[in-house]
């Protein structure tokens, strides 16, 4: 790991997103909660809270920080569900790699709860794709700091 022993606590604040294309008739199970599994967006809410939590574990060089707020929204679009997670802390260091991965744990919950819709005669998933995780805006310090 770097060290960052010497560097000052401040304001971090990062923003991630991604998709996941899926076929209408899923989306449509979506919206109207007949997944079998349950609630779809709900349930992905949660992974992306823990995945943030537990960054740490699942990157192994990445630190442990104090996260003081965390963001998650969805948008659902005739063929597709986008996942943006926003993620602040007063720390040594970025929440980029927190963002990214409650963006990415949430995209992953989509799939698996939606998998038994997507799966073509052979059992695999043509049309299903997560795409474009990415790190949408990131920001350090500011007047937040003394938060």
């Amino acid at each position: 790991m770097v060290d960052i022993t010497e560097k000052p606590p401040v304001f971090r604040k990062a923003t991630a997103s991604g998709s996941i294309h899926l076929k209408e008739a899923t989306v449509e199970a979506i919206k109207s909660g007949q997944v079998k599994k349950g609630d779809v967006l709900t349930t992905a809410r949660l992974a992306a809270i823990l995945a943030v939590k537990d960054t740490p574990r699942l990157i192994p060089l990445c630190h442990p920080i104090p996260i003081t707020g965390l963001d998650m929204d969805f948008e659902i679009d005739r063929e597709s569900v986008r996942a943006t997670v926003t993620v602040t802390s007063v720390g040594k260091t970025g929440v980029e790699m927190e963002a990214l991965s409650g963006v990415s744990a949430a995209l992953l919950n989509v799939w698996d709860m939606v998998k038994y819709l997507e799966k073509d005669e052979t059992g695999n998933y043509p049309e299903t794709e997560i795409s474009g995780i990415m790190v949408c805006e990131k920001k350090k310090g500011s007047d937040e700091t003394a938060r």
